[in-house]
């Protein structure tokens, strides 16, 4: 009787410590569930709800075709410049001591701490025609806003940051010892850039591109602001399918609603893939 009445603790501990995991894990794809994997389906449900043929009327429309090309548009080309600058930022920070070295790692933060909004109306009272370059650019005939560059510009303010956070803890970590030593064998910059630094940061690269491409496939506040919302010219897929919604053609919104969602699952599979292949 003793026994047993001394051991039962015992016993109970090893329980007590699965069942705190169990409850975890059960709670964590619980909530993925009814926060994630329901409302994506109920997407698909929505714009397939009334068929084929009418989910391909609506993707096939016109506006929603131009805004498809223009959010892939504005993707290739911020991009490729978000890399580029993330590597040069990064490299400065990682390599350099130089006055303000802290002050430009603080600048690269600002689009993670201001709504994407206040970007727009910054640039709204930049760029516009009462804004402070409005007049020089009118009488030039150069129109930043509610154009293609308008959104390029906003595009490229809040997706700044992603490759270079990526890129930058990498670089601090690694040092800059296999640098100095292909130097030393007389390797040129761009020798040592190509064999030895890029080789070492090419899954932080790219996990940062991943982030980078999301984001800007995404944006909404930002655009919509220096976009002017203009039917068939400058509404992006987020914007597009606001204003179907707004037109009440919610079949319309639900499926141009999919080629986002389709697009953000294609960007998760990548992201799971570099985070593999990085560990």
């Amino acid at each position: 009787m003793s026994t047993a009445a001394l051991t039962a603790p015992g016993a109970l501990a090893p329980r007590a410590s699965r069942l705190g995991p169990r409850l975890l894990i059960g709670a964590a794809l619980l909530l993925t569930l009814f926060m994630v994997v329901v409302p994506m389906a109920f997407i698909f449900h929505r714009a397939f709800a009334e068929g084929w043929r009418l989910f391909a009327q609506n993707i096939l429309a016109p506006d929603t075709l131009h805004a498809i090309g223009l959010t892939t548009l504005v993707a290739v080309i911020v991009v490729p410049v978000n890399v580029a600058f993330g590597i040069a930022a990064a490299w400065a920070i990682a390599r350099f001591r130089f006055i303000g070295r802290k002050t430009l790692l603080t600048l690269i933060e600002i689009p993670f701490s201001i709504s994407p909004i206040i970007a727009g109306i910054c640039y709204l009272l930049l760029y516009g025609r009462q804004g402070l370059l409005g007049p020089t650019l009118l009488s030039h005939d150069i129109q930043i806003l509610f154009a293609l560059p308008g959104i390029v510009l906003v595009t490229l303010f809040v997706t700044s940051p992603f490759v270079v956070r990526e890129v930058l803890p990498l670089m601090q970590a690694q040092g800059s010892e296999q640098e100095q030593a292909a130097l030393t064998l007389g390797a040129s910059g761009w020798q040592v850039f190509r064999r030895v630094t890029l080789p070492n940061i090419r899954w932080a690269l790219l996990y940062g591109a991943i982030l980078c491409t999301a984001r800007a496939v995404g944006e909404y506040g930002g655009v919509s602001v220096v976009s002017g919302n203009v039917r068939g010219q400058t509404n992006t897929l987020p914007l597009q399918i606001d204003l179907l919604f707004n037109d009440l053609n919610v079949a319309g919104a639900f499926a141009a609603a999919t080629t986002l969602t389709l697009l953000a699952l294609v960007i998760l599979v990548l992201k799971t893939v570099m985070e593999s292949r990085r560990g």
